[in-house]
Protein backbone atom coordinates (compact mmCIF):
# COMPACT_ATOMS: atom_id res chain seq x y z
CA UNK A 1 0.00 0.00 0.00
CA UNK A 2 1.06 3.21 -0.78
CA UNK A 3 1.49 6.36 2.03
CA UNK A 4 1.68 9.96 0.81
CA UNK A 5 2.14 13.23 1.92
CA UNK A 6 1.06 16.20 -0.53
CA UNK A 7 2.38 19.64 0.35
CA UNK A 8 2.13 18.57 4.37
CA UNK A 9 2.06 20.91 7.24
CA UNK A 10 1.95 19.64 10.33
CA UNK A 11 2.23 20.85 14.37
CA UNK A 12 -0.55 21.81 17.31
CA UNK A 13 -3.00 24.28 17.55
CA UNK A 14 -1.04 28.08 17.01
CA UNK A 15 2.26 26.22 16.53
CA UNK A 16 3.24 24.88 12.73
CA UNK A 17 5.79 22.62 13.40
CA UNK A 18 6.71 21.71 9.43
CA UNK A 19 4.92 22.67 6.33
CA UNK A 20 5.38 22.04 2.07
CA UNK A 21 6.20 18.33 3.04
CA UNK A 22 5.71 15.95 -0.21
CA UNK A 23 7.02 12.37 0.42
CA UNK A 24 6.12 8.86 -0.40
CA UNK A 25 6.58 5.14 0.15
CA UNK A 26 5.23 2.24 -1.35
CA UNK A 27 5.02 -1.74 -1.06
CA UNK A 28 8.81 -3.32 -0.74
CA UNK A 29 10.32 -0.03 -0.14
CA UNK A 30 11.44 1.61 3.05
CA UNK A 31 11.42 5.20 3.69
CA UNK A 32 14.23 6.41 6.08
CA UNK A 33 13.11 9.74 8.03
CA UNK A 34 16.60 11.88 9.43
CA UNK A 35 16.80 15.01 10.90
CA UNK A 36 18.18 16.38 14.24
CA UNK A 37 16.05 16.34 16.90
CA UNK A 38 12.86 18.85 16.89
CA UNK A 39 13.38 18.64 12.82
CA UNK A 40 9.44 17.51 13.15
CA UNK A 41 9.61 13.78 12.91
CA UNK A 42 7.23 12.95 15.90
CA UNK A 43 5.16 15.25 14.85
CA UNK A 44 5.15 14.04 11.31
CA UNK A 45 4.51 10.56 12.39
CA UNK A 46 1.82 11.56 14.71
CA UNK A 47 -0.01 13.14 11.26
CA UNK A 48 0.54 9.90 9.82
CA UNK A 49 -1.07 7.96 12.30
CA UNK A 50 -3.87 10.49 12.17
CA UNK A 51 -3.42 11.34 15.91
CA UNK A 52 -3.01 14.90 15.07
CA UNK A 53 -4.73 16.28 11.63
CA UNK A 54 -2.62 17.83 9.41
CA UNK A 55 -2.79 21.73 9.33
CA UNK A 56 -3.18 21.96 5.71
CA UNK A 57 -1.79 19.29 2.66
CA UNK A 58 -2.89 15.76 2.37
CA UNK A 59 -2.29 12.67 3.50
CA UNK A 60 -2.75 9.65 1.29
CA UNK A 61 -3.67 6.05 1.68
CA UNK A 62 -3.92 3.74 -1.30
CA UNK A 63 -5.05 7.44 -2.74
CA UNK A 64 -7.73 7.88 -0.23
CA UNK A 65 -7.79 10.98 2.07
CA UNK A 66 -6.34 10.13 5.63
CA UNK A 67 -9.14 12.49 7.24
CA UNK A 68 -12.02 10.46 5.19
CA UNK A 69 -10.96 7.16 7.12
CA UNK A 70 -12.65 5.88 10.83
CA UNK A 71 -9.80 5.44 13.16
CA UNK A 72 -10.28 1.63 12.55
CA UNK A 73 -10.07 1.67 8.73
CA UNK A 74 -6.68 4.06 9.83
CA UNK A 75 -5.37 0.97 12.37
CA UNK A 76 -6.23 -1.81 9.88
CA UNK A 77 -4.16 -0.13 7.01
CA UNK A 78 -1.10 1.35 9.39
CA UNK A 79 0.65 -0.09 12.16
CA UNK A 80 2.85 2.13 14.77
CA UNK A 81 6.30 0.82 16.28
CA UNK A 82 7.57 2.72 19.03
CA UNK A 83 10.60 2.61 20.64
CA UNK A 84 10.97 -0.69 23.05
CA UNK A 85 10.18 0.09 26.52
CA UNK A 86 9.88 -2.27 29.48
CA UNK A 87 6.30 -2.33 30.22
CA UNK A 88 4.59 -2.00 33.61
CA UNK A 89 2.99 -5.20 33.84
CA UNK A 90 5.15 -9.00 33.31
CA UNK A 91 2.69 -10.24 30.25
CA UNK A 92 4.30 -12.89 28.38
CA UNK A 93 5.08 -12.07 25.26
CA UNK A 94 2.65 -13.40 23.25
CA UNK A 95 0.23 -11.13 25.36
CA UNK A 96 1.93 -7.93 24.18
CA UNK A 97 1.81 -9.21 20.54
CA UNK A 98 -2.07 -9.93 20.76
CA UNK A 99 -2.33 -6.32 21.88
CA UNK A 100 -1.93 -5.76 18.11
CA UNK A 101 -5.08 -7.44 17.29
CA UNK A 102 -7.09 -4.81 18.81
CA UNK A 103 -8.07 -3.30 15.80
CA UNK A 104 -9.76 -6.47 14.27
CA UNK A 105 -12.25 -6.68 17.61
CA UNK A 106 -15.49 -5.50 18.19
CA UNK A 107 -16.02 -3.65 21.58
CA UNK A 108 -16.00 -6.20 24.53
CA UNK A 109 -14.60 -8.60 22.17
CA UNK A 110 -12.01 -10.75 23.38
CA UNK A 111 -9.27 -12.03 21.35
CA UNK A 112 -10.48 -15.64 19.74
CA UNK A 113 -7.80 -18.43 18.68
CA UNK A 114 -7.45 -17.30 15.18
CA UNK A 115 -6.81 -14.23 16.92
CA UNK A 116 -3.97 -16.27 19.00
CA UNK A 117 -2.83 -17.43 15.94
CA UNK A 118 -2.43 -14.63 13.72
CA UNK A 119 0.11 -13.77 16.89
CA UNK A 120 2.01 -16.80 17.06
CA UNK A 121 2.75 -16.76 13.72
CA UNK A 122 3.92 -12.80 13.51
CA UNK A 123 6.20 -14.52 15.87
CA UNK A 124 7.43 -17.08 14.01
CA UNK A 125 7.82 -14.76 11.07
CA UNK A 126 10.96 -12.72 13.62
CA UNK A 127 11.63 -15.90 14.38
CA UNK A 128 11.08 -15.41 18.31
CA UNK A 129 8.44 -18.05 18.42
CA UNK A 130 10.58 -19.48 21.45
CA UNK A 131 9.94 -16.30 23.41
CA UNK A 132 6.23 -16.80 23.19
CA UNK A 133 5.55 -17.57 27.39
CA UNK A 134 8.57 -15.48 28.10
CA UNK A 135 8.10 -12.69 30.83
CA UNK A 136 8.66 -9.20 28.65
CA UNK A 137 9.80 -7.02 31.06
CA UNK A 138 12.65 -9.30 30.93
CA UNK A 139 13.72 -9.46 27.46
CA UNK A 140 16.91 -7.68 26.20
CA UNK A 141 16.15 -4.43 24.14
CA UNK A 142 16.19 -6.04 21.27
CA UNK A 143 13.98 -8.82 22.07
CA UNK A 144 11.65 -6.05 23.32
CA UNK A 145 11.83 -4.73 19.93
CA UNK A 146 11.38 -7.27 17.88
CA UNK A 147 8.04 -7.85 20.04
CA UNK A 148 6.37 -4.96 19.42
CA UNK A 149 7.40 -5.20 15.57
CA UNK A 150 5.35 -8.75 15.38
CA UNK A 151 2.57 -6.58 17.53
CA UNK A 152 2.33 -4.45 14.51
CA UNK A 153 2.81 -7.10 12.28
CA UNK A 154 -0.10 -9.27 13.69
CA UNK A 155 -2.33 -6.15 13.42
CA UNK A 156 -2.52 -7.35 9.74
CA UNK A 157 -1.69 -3.93 8.13
CA UNK A 158 0.13 -3.15 4.70
CA UNK A 159 2.35 -0.11 6.30
CA UNK A 160 4.61 0.26 9.27
CA UNK A 161 5.68 3.66 10.68
CA UNK A 162 8.86 3.21 13.17
CA UNK A 163 10.22 5.42 15.97
CA UNK A 164 13.57 5.07 15.73
CA UNK A 165 13.51 2.05 15.89
CA UNK A 166 17.02 0.43 16.92
CA UNK A 167 17.31 3.59 19.75
CA UNK A 168 19.47 2.86 22.73
CA UNK A 169 20.25 -0.94 21.11
CA UNK A 170 23.54 -2.19 20.96
CA UNK A 171 25.40 -2.67 18.43
CA UNK A 172 24.34 -6.38 17.55
CA UNK A 173 20.75 -6.10 18.35
CA UNK A 174 20.65 -3.22 16.02
CA UNK A 175 21.97 -5.31 13.67
CA UNK A 176 19.21 -7.58 14.23
CA UNK A 177 16.38 -5.41 14.02
CA UNK A 178 17.56 -3.57 10.86
CA UNK A 179 17.94 -7.57 9.19
CA UNK A 180 14.32 -7.83 10.25
CA UNK A 181 12.88 -4.58 8.54
CA UNK A 182 14.82 -5.27 5.04
CA UNK A 183 13.17 -8.84 5.64
CA UNK A 184 9.87 -7.32 6.24
CA UNK A 185 10.40 -4.61 3.00
CA UNK A 186 11.37 -7.42 0.60
CA UNK A 187 8.11 -9.18 1.80
CA UNK A 188 6.25 -6.38 0.10
CA UNK A 189 5.45 -4.35 3.32
CA UNK A 190 5.49 -0.66 3.39
CA UNK A 191 7.87 0.86 5.68
CA UNK A 192 8.73 3.84 7.34
CA UNK A 193 11.07 4.60 9.99
CA UNK A 194 13.03 7.52 11.68
CA UNK A 195 16.54 7.12 12.66
CA UNK A 196 19.67 9.22 13.89
CA UNK A 197 22.31 7.05 11.58
CA UNK A 198 22.70 7.96 8.34
CA UNK A 199 23.90 4.66 8.06
CA UNK A 200 21.12 2.65 9.04
CA UNK A 201 19.43 4.70 5.53
CA UNK A 202 22.47 3.42 3.73
CA UNK A 203 22.10 -0.41 5.13
CA UNK A 204 18.55 -0.52 4.57
CA UNK A 205 16.11 2.40 2.84
CA UNK A 206 15.34 2.38 -0.15
CA UNK A 207 14.45 6.29 -0.15
CA UNK A 208 15.39 8.60 2.87
CA UNK A 209 14.22 12.24 3.62
CA UNK A 210 16.37 14.55 5.20
CA UNK A 211 14.38 16.52 7.46
CA UNK A 212 15.10 20.05 9.15
CA UNK A 213 13.09 22.78 10.71
CA UNK A 214 10.22 21.37 9.63
CA UNK A 215 10.99 21.24 5.87
CA UNK A 216 12.22 18.52 3.60
CA UNK A 217 16.00 19.36 2.81
CA UNK A 218 16.71 16.15 0.48
CA UNK A 219 14.74 13.44 -0.94
CA UNK A 220 15.46 10.16 -2.69
CA UNK A 221 17.80 7.69 -2.61
CA UNK A 222 19.78 7.44 0.25
CA UNK A 223 23.05 7.77 -1.80
CA UNK A 224 21.41 11.04 -3.28
CA UNK A 225 19.78 12.44 -0.34
CA UNK A 226 22.11 12.18 2.43
CA UNK A 227 25.12 13.68 0.68
CA UNK A 228 27.84 14.45 2.91
CA UNK A 229 26.98 18.32 1.64
CA UNK A 230 23.19 17.58 2.79
CA UNK A 231 24.27 16.10 6.49
CA UNK A 232 27.02 19.02 7.00
CA UNK A 233 24.24 21.26 6.48
CA UNK A 234 21.53 20.16 8.54
CA UNK A 235 23.60 18.66 11.50
CA UNK A 236 26.06 21.76 11.60
CA UNK A 237 29.25 19.02 12.19
CA UNK A 238 31.58 17.98 8.93
CA UNK A 239 31.03 14.49 7.71
CA UNK A 240 32.63 12.18 4.41
CA UNK A 241 30.24 9.86 2.44
CA UNK A 242 32.68 7.22 1.41
CA UNK A 243 31.55 4.31 -0.84
CA UNK A 244 33.41 0.85 0.50
CA UNK A 245 35.43 -2.05 -2.15
CA UNK A 246 31.46 -3.82 -1.65
CA UNK A 247 29.55 -1.36 -2.81
CA UNK A 248 28.27 0.01 0.88
CA UNK A 249 27.89 3.48 1.50
CA UNK A 250 28.66 4.71 5.20
CA UNK A 251 29.32 8.18 6.90
CA UNK A 252 32.23 9.41 8.76
CA UNK A 253 32.32 11.81 11.04
CA UNK A 254 35.26 14.61 10.58
CA UNK A 255 36.76 14.20 14.03
CA UNK A 256 39.44 16.93 13.11
CA UNK A 257 41.28 18.47 15.81
CA UNK A 258 41.83 22.20 17.00
CA UNK A 259 46.19 22.00 16.05
CA UNK A 260 49.20 20.60 17.34
CA UNK A 261 49.47 20.26 21.14
CA UNK A 262 53.65 20.08 19.91
CA UNK A 263 53.17 23.51 17.89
Amino acid sequence: MTIETLDLAIGYPGHEVGSGISLAAGPAAVLCLLGPNGSGKTTLFKTLLGLLPSRGGRVLLAGEALEDLPRTEIARRVAYVPQAHAAPFAYPALEVVLMGRTAHLGLFTQPGEADREAARTALARLHIDDLAEADYTRLSGGQRQLVLIARALAQETSVLIMDEPTASLDFGNQTLVLQQIAGLAADGLTVILSTHDPDHAFAVGTDAALLHEGRVRATGAPAVALTAEALSSVYGVDVRVEGLADGRTVCVPSLARGGDPQE
